[in-house]
């Protein structure tokens, strides 16, 4: 299995931070934020990696990462998103990079300490996708199950206005080769992107689509206030004293 890291598009939720840099190099405690995704790939053994780069700060990627062996990558590979056509549209670009090999694709703004290796290993064909329960469903893409077969997942609905359910879809999924055959039926949403809901959705009308609930830490950092949750739990994970300078557990929430 090959993994991809899609790290592309501008970041403009978090201007002005990313008028100097890609969003998914800011820091996240002591690592830059792309760290997390490549090493939770590592982790899974998963060492030939393409990272999927876009906007006008790209080659800031290469500077950091160079070949990527300081991470225990095998084989680094980089693509370029011309326009911000979505994450079905990123991950397209990973084709030639896939050949027929299945793929781990991780968003790069998804730091996360959990442990896909179990599921990469068991992984055959189809799709996999992680769950994870979220305050803030419209913000995501949502599974709804079946109510007749509780654990039988009958469609994503993306960004919903009036979300059915509380279990988001991560932004970590395994797939086969025919997810570039997918990607293709797909056609630009409202927001003319190309949804990765879309895409999962095809898998599910398939009957192809495998899930797990994700334990441990995830956030999608794309955000002020989840970048600022994902700095403060590493730092707690890291033992950092929250109550040096006079700063309490207590006093930053």
């Amino acid at each position: 299995m090959k993994g991809v890291v899609l790290a592309g598009g501008l970041g403009t939720r978090l201007y002005p931070l990313t008028y100097v840099t890609n969003k998914h190099l800011l820091p996240i405690y002591n690592k830059p934020m792309v760290y997390y995704p490549i090493e939770t790939l590592v982790r899974a053994g998963i060492t030939e990696i393409m990272i999927v780069v876009g906007g006008p700060h790209a080659s800031h990627f290469i500077s950091l990462l160079k070949n990527g062996t300081q991470l225990g990558i095998k084989h680094l590979a980089y693509a370029y998103q011309e326009k911000e056509g979505g994450i079905a549209d990123a991950l397209y670009l990973a084709r030639d990079f896939a050949k027929k090999d299945n793929i781990a694709v991780i968003l790069g703004d998804n730091p996360t300490d959990a442990d896909i290796s179990l599921q990469v290993s068991r992984f055959e064909d189809g799709a996999w996708i992680f769950l994870k329960k979220v305050s803030d469903p419209k913000r995501f893409g949502i599974a709804v199950f079946s109510p007749d077969e509780k654990d039988k997942i009958i469609r994503i609905e993306e960004k919903p206005k009036n979300p059915t359910g509380d279990l988001a879809v991560t932004g970590m999924y395994l797939y086969d080769n025919r997810v570039f055959s997918y990607i293709k039926k797909c056609r630009p949403s409202a927001r003319q992107e190309l949804e990765i809901s879309d895409v999962n959705n095809l898998y599910i009308n398939a009957g192809k689509m495998n899930y797990s609930m994700l334990n441990g830490f995830w956030s999608d950092a794309g955000t002020f206030d989840s970048l600022y949750a994902a700095n403060r739990y590493w730092a707690e994970k890291n033992s950092f004293p929250l109550s040096s300078s006079g700063l309490t557990r207590g006093a930053i929430r």
